[in-house]
């Protein structure tokens, strides 16, 4: 049976059905929480003494760490993009740590940036270090992974594709959305990985609905794998695992993309983003995005994020 771990501004607890137990720990940091897991295991064995309701939860992961993503990393997605899956291959960048936020903290639109874009995303929270050279098979990965979170990789679009880099559009203040919990996870539940569903909303509108089994291209354990070929992982560090199709950015028909690669780079993205003016799925101020990951037979439970957009 998963842990579910809340995190207040002061305090950890561990949720038990709709209430929640304050774990009995001088930990300030998820590593620290991570090394203290017999602090949790007694947390557990109590009754609930506060409703979840009455927490203001703040991200489960806290800063700094290291916040490592996958790019283009579903099936769907890849396709939405005007690529073929068979062709992509596995590739990371990297997010600031200071992009991370709490679940229920505003989602802030810098004022220069003008398409502000969602993707719902499963993050794999490292509960050991992962030194570089690390040998890890399957067998190993409950001993590395703590546990799962629901994340937001909030991206700037108008950033992002003129300068051909992640890292600027992705790591604003307030552009990882990470919670509301860590779900701490045992070797059986980490093999129900590929049966997690996500799903994320604007306004109530379903725009993203993926289940991760058959549209994941590289699973955690192929990621983690190349990661520490050349990247130390430590314990309390994020790993953005990707985003299935239905963000507001998608590819533009074949013919217009043919045209647009004519182009001197200046004109062809202006030419670009004025189209992309017209879409209305790019967030606006006052937007309620929620994101949520679980399995369809509620087994499992990352819980459900809900953030406003509001503009600087």
């Amino acid at each position: 049976m998963t842990t579910t771990v809340l995190r207040t501004a002061d305090a950890w607890y561990v949720r038990i059905g709709s209430g929640a137990v304050k774990i009995d720990t001088a930990a300030t940091t998820t590593a620290e929480l991570l090394r203290d897991r017999a602090a949790i295991d007694a947390a557990t064995d109590r009754a609930a003494a506060v409703s979840v309701d009455r927490l203001d939860l703040v991200s489960p992961v806290t800063t700094p760490c290291r916040v490592v993503a996958q790019m283009t990393n579903y099936a769907s997605h890849v396709r939405d993009s005007g690529m073929d899956p068979a062709t992509v291959p596995l590739t990371f960048f990297r997010k600031a740590s200071g992009s991370i936020n709490g679940p229920t903290d505003d989602i802030v639109k810098p004022a220069h940036v003008r398409f502000l874009d969602y993707e719902v995303e499963i993050g794999v929270v490292i509960g050991r270090a992962l030194p570089v050279g690390t040998t890890l098979n399957e067998s190993d990965l409950p001993d590395y992974v703590a546990g799962l979170v629901v994340t937001n990789d909030v991206s700037a679009r108008d950033i992002q594709l003129p300068k051909t880099q992640f890292y600027e559009a992705k790591s604003y203040p307030t552009f990882t959305p990470v919670g509301p919990a860590l779900v701490l996870m045992d070797a059986d539940e980490l093999k129900r990985f590929s049966d997690l569903r996500l799903q994320l909303r604007v306004n109530g509108e379903l725009r993203q609905d993926a289940v991760v089994g058959g549209d994941m291209i590289y699973p955690p354990l192929r990621a983690l794998q190349e990661l520490i070929r050349f990247q130390r992982l430590d314990a309390g560090d994020l790993v953005l695992t990707g985003t299935p199709a239905g963000t507001a950015l998608s590819a533009p028909p074949k013919p217009i993309e043919m045209i647009g690669a004519l182009l001197p780079p200046a004109l062809k993205w202006k030419a670009f983003f004025k189209s992309q003016s017209k879409n209305v799925k790019y967030l606006k101020a006052g937007d309620v995005v929620e994101a949520s990951v679980g399995t369809d037979d509620a087994a499992i439970d990352l819980g459900t994020q809900r953030a406003v957009v509001r503009y600087a």
